[in-house]
């Protein structure tokens, strides 16, 4: 474990998913801890986006932004909205320069899939008809996302591939939870992991399928065929569940053809990365936004 992250594992929070409602009460105070970031340097603006039901997103638009990227939030299927991705939804916008769409997507267990993926999808059927709009490139529209919107970001790539969609430049997976049967050796070993560890994996996709059997677009590791997917970028945490499938999807996705930058970060956790004041979040964050400052320019 990375020493300056390990100094702050007794302070780390711990989240249980046995009951969703105090989960995202526990969370919601969580992210209303962290320190308002500075947006005075973008225009912010909630907006709902027309679908059944429409989608609640919060719009980031730096100054001089050509490209999108509709963002999803991690916290399992179950927790999370655009005011607890409040600080990462500005972060990402301002360390890339896109506009960032932040989805309020509904959570499991009360809308199990395939109501995330829908409403993850409409936003970015919405984003590409109203690119002018938003002042961005419709040809630079990228999805991404943490954790849990790892996945989903995913599967709407996925999904717009086989669906003649709107085109996607890019796909940036942080941390993602991609396979519902966690018999990875890192699904299965790590038990005990700060913040996320295998009983939450359990619960989460427990929550998030509602007890039917798992597609492609819910788990995107069943996917057989990974071919003509937007390239990707796709970061792995050491002592993560979902380490070892982020690893071998990457590696998929490679051997069917798509660009591929995947960086596994040495000593890490699932999470960690909000611990800004270590070195190793810093690089992390920092690279978050490089990376898709470069794969939506030009």
């Amino acid at each position: 474990m990375d020493p300056e992250l390990e100094a702050f594992i007794p302070f780390f929070p711990r989240t249980d998913l046995a009951d969703p409602v105090a989960a995202r009460t526990y969370f919601a105070g969580l992210a209303a801890a962290v320190p308002t970031p500075d947006t005075s340097e973008m225009e912010v603006e909630d907006r709902l986006v027309p679908a059944d039901p429409d989608v609640a997103v919060r719009i980031y638009r730096p100054r001089g932004a050509r490209g999108a990227v509709i963002w999803l939030h991690g916290g399992g299927f179950v927790m999370g909205n655009v005011d607890t991705e409040h600080p990462w939804a500005t972060r990402i916008a301002e360390t890339s320069g896109a506009v960032v769409l932040s989805v309020g997507y509904r959570l499991a267990p009360e809308h199990p899939f395939p109501a995330a993926l829908d409403d993850a999808y409409a936003v970015l059927t919405w984003t590409a008809e109203h690119a002018a709009e938003l002042g961005v490139d419709p040809a630079r529209i990228a999805v991404g996302g943490h954790s849990a919107g790892g996945g989903l970001a995913a599967a709407v790539a996925l999904r717009a591939r086989d669906e003649q969609g709107p085109p996607i430049r890019f796909q940036l997976l942080n941390q993602a939870g991609l396979d519902d049967r966690l018999e990875t050796w890192s699904a299965r070993n790590f038990t005990d992991t700060p913040w996320f560890h295998r009983d939450k994996a359990i619960a989460a996709w427990g929550h998030y399928l509602g007890g039917r059997p798992a597609t492609p677009y819910a788990a995107p590791s069943r996917a057989t065929d990974l071919s003509g997917l937007p390239p990707a970028y796709v970061a792995s945490a050491e002592f993560c569940p979902n380490r070892d499938e982020d690893i071998e999807y990457a590696v998929r996705l490679l051997r069917a053809g798509v660009s591929v930058e995947l960086h596994q970060w040495p000593g890490t956790f699932h999470g960690s990365q909000a611990i800004l004041s270590a070195d190793v979040s810093q690089r992390q964050n920092a690279e978050l936004g490089a990376v898709l400052r470069r794969a939506l320019a030009g």
